[in-house]
């Protein structure tokens, strides 16, 4: 199982630099929706507890 999970990653990781090095604008415009997500997603959060304080 452990190793499974070492190969696993590696691919992941040599997907990741092949992705990068082949298409740098398009792996940055996903890493930004990534980035508004998880915002937006924190904002949400935020916004809930605010709400719940009141």
């Amino acid at each position: 199982m452990a190793q499974t999970k070492k190969i696993v990653l590696y691919l992941l990781v040599v997907f990741v630099l092949y992705t990068i090095i082949t298409s740098p604008k398009r792996s940055a415009e996903l890493v930004e929706v990534g980035f508004e997500g998880i915002a937006s997603a924190a904002e949400g959060v935020g916004d809930f507890m605010t709400e719940l304080v009141r």
